[in-house]
């Protein structure tokens, strides 16, 4: 399983108004199991306390060359000992320094005696970042080994909206994650499909489901940071895109049929975690239909069968199915892949509020077509996707 659990990460935090968001970021890192080493420079004190830190990490902020006892020559044994290193916020009087060889500080000169990879994240203003001299320190550093995470665009500390944002601290924790991942999964292409469909029924009323996305984001999450070339094609949801994912958007089953179908002959491996809609309103009204106080009825179509006709025309794919059952649930789930031609089938129990849909949790079985059996606990959702990109690997091979 593909984790931060034990990985050993330096955070470098330089003096920029983002800096305080990097307290959210430790502590995404440390929940996640990681043994964080926080490093401030002088400026960085001025914004954020190096106790704050101190608080979330557990361990003493080292913040200069001779703070302590000791850390003359801690630059090369800790660059040695990290298994990453990330600066973040990282300002572009640093991105200068690291550029040129300066090294007249303990972040800078760490940097230059270090072994493990830099995860760099600039975080100034707009026309700070847009100079063409912080530019050119840019690629100077990306041809040196460097990885930096592109700011994200918004508003900004001066008030003014352009690129230059602190990145989501969650993203830079999924960026660390592909770091440190040993991808097993490299070379491999996926098709997910995630989230709910929506059928109109007028303009404004809509038939669809209670699914969130979330078993279907955290498929797409998890392979991408393992290493696969992930396409994700889902339907409405409030959850934002993983990294290094392809995102298709789309509401209609007819939608999503088009988008899986356009891609599919290119997939070594194809999910279908989304809850697709089985019906549809046979004729969608054009203005708002008024409340009568009357019953009404609603005649409904078939939507388009994707997995059926995913199964009928599977070449060489994998194919993967989900079931979503409150009764019967094997029974269910063992006509479902032969009646579609699965190679596996992850079995939902969705009558339970702890698991299932909008749930953060998950417990689920997985049935190959041979109806041999898995069962996967209740975790979160991402620790069930690495279990289900596992058992997946393991058909491949066998």
């Amino acid at each position: 399983m593909n984790s931060l659990a034990g990985k050993k990460i330096v955070l470098g935090v330089t003096g920029s108004i983002a800096a305080y968001k990097s307290v959210e970021l430790l502590r995404h890192l440390t929940k996640a199991g990681a043994a964080v080493k926080v490093v401030m420079t002088a400026n960085a004190t001025r914004f954020v306390g190096p106790l704050t830190f101190e608080t979330f990490s557990g361990e003493s902020v080292i913040q200069d060359m001779f703070s302590q006892p000791g850390t003359s020559l801690d630059h090369v044994t800790l660059g040695r000992r990290s298994d990453l290193i990330i600066i973040a916020p990282a300002t572009a009087n640093l991105l200068a320094k690291i550029a040129h060889g300066l090294a007249d500080d303990f972040l800078s000169t760490l940097i230059l005696a270090a072994a493990p990879q830099i995860l760099i994240c600039p975080a100034m203003d707009k026309e700070m970042f847009a100079n063409s001299i912080v530019q050119a320190n840019i690629l100077s550093l990306k041809d040196r080994g460097f990885i930096l995470m592109e700011p994200e665009e918004g508003v900004l500390a001066s008030g003014a909206v352009g690129v230059g944002r602190f990145p989501d601290p969650l993203l830079i924790m999924e960026k660390a994650l592909y770091l440190l991942s040993d991808h097993d999964l490299q070379g491999l292409r996926l098709l997910i499909t995630a989230g709910p469909t929506i059928e109109y029924l007028d303009p404004v009323r809509i038939i669809t489901n209670r699914s969130t996305g979330k078993m279907g984001y955290a498929l797409a999450k998890t392979a991408w940071t393992r290493g696969a070339d992930v396409t994700l094609v889902t339907g409405p949801t409030h959850l934002d895109p993983p990294l290094g994912v392809k995102v298709l958007r789309v509401q209609t089953a007819e939608q999503m049929r088009e988008a899986v179908l356009n891609d599919y002959h290119d997939q070594d491996i194809v999910i279908k975690a989304a809850a697709v809609s089985d019906y549809k309103p046979i004729k969608k009204a054009r203005e708002k239909e008024k409340k009568k106080g009357s019953p009404v009825a609603v005649e409904m179509a078939p939507t388009p069968d994707i997995l059926a006709e995913l199964g009928r025309n599977k070449g060489d794919a994998i194919l993967v199915g989900f079931a979503a059952e409150t009764t019967n649930h094997m029974a269910n789930a063992l006509d479902k892949i032969k009646r579609k031609n699965l190679d596996l089938i992850v079995l939902n129990d969705v009558s339970q509020e702890d698991r299932g849909f909008a749930a953060d949790s998950n417990e689920v079985r997985m049935i190959d077509r041979e109806g041999n059996e898995e069962v996967v606990p209740l975790m979160s959702k991402e620790d069930v996707a690495d279990r289900i990109l596992d058992r997946i690997k393991g058909l491949r091979t066998e």
